[in-house]
């Protein structure tokens, strides 16, 4: 069941969002060749604390970090790990807090020093599609124009959306109806209505769309070993148009 969001909801939903924006901000400042993934992640934990957040991710269904950080082929949900990063890798920051019982959920991928062309170019078609689809969250549309956008965008670069993750509500839950896929034909799912709060993120593979799980339950990575690329917004459907909650601006 999808729950509509009163404008003091979203209100909340916007405050944990802007603290998950503040703090992705961080992150990305502080990656640079050498630094490790765990060192990213126990810094997230400390901002969040210092917010008096507390981290959406850690213990969530049994994830042991606070942070999600997915390093060129592994796709979402990698587990920090003391390895530096290197010059030219990507990685995913995917980060969550819960603040006064609503939480903030969002995700960006960031390059580690100077990288490739093609991989600026996947992370880059990402982030637009992302855009994409945040077009399509206006009231009487319907949950695939989202899904088709963004896998509209993808595919006309030559790349492929993830299948086996999806995005999703989001409010006094971290995950809550409706899901919502990166691919679909437009004009079909729940018809969009104003108090909707949606985590809108496209999972984006350089080559073939599968994945597989790494023997920790949780590490998804392409199965082909392509590169792949991540970014997430929390967003609430207005009578305006869609709200984009996890920047700092709130616009």
């Amino acid at each position: 069941m999808v729950v509509l969001k009163s404008p003091k909801e979203i209100e909340k939903i916007g405050f944990s969002n802007r603290i998950v924006a503040k703090i992705l901000g961080a992150l990305e400042n502080a990656v640079a060749p050498g630094i490790t993934t765990m060192q990213l992640n126990d810094l997230s934990e400390k901002l969040a604390r210092e917010q008096g957040a507390v981290p959406a991710f850690k213990g969530y269904r049994g994830f042991p970090f606070s942070l999600c950080a997915s390093v060129n082929q592994v796709v979402v949900h990698g587990f920090p790990n003391h390895a530096p990063l290197k010059e030219g890798d990507i990685v995913s920051l995917d980060f969550g807090v819960l603040y006064d019982g609503y939480y903030g959920d969002a995700a960006v991928t960031v390059a580690v020093g100077k990288i490739s062309a093609s991989t600026e170019q996947l992370m880059k078609v990402t982030k637009e599609a992302l855009y994409k689809g945040i077009e399509q969250a206006v009231p009487e549309g319907r949950l695939s124009d989202i899904s088709h956008a963004i896998q509209s965008h993808v595919e006309a670069h030559g790349y492929s959306v993830v299948r086996k993750f999806v995005g999703h509500g989001i409010g006094s839950k971290l995950h809550e109806d409706p899901q919502i896929p990166n691919f679909g034909k437009p004009g079909t799912g729940v018809r969009l209505k104003p108090g909707m709060t949606l985590a809108i993120e496209p999972m984006v593979n350089e080559k073939g769309y599968a994945v597989k799980i790494l023997e920790d339950g949780w590490t998804a990575v392409t199965e082909d070993g392509a590169m792949s690329a991540h970014f997430e917004h929390t967003i609430a459907v207005t009578e305006n148009g869609p709200v984009i909650l996890s920047r700092l601006d709130g616009s």
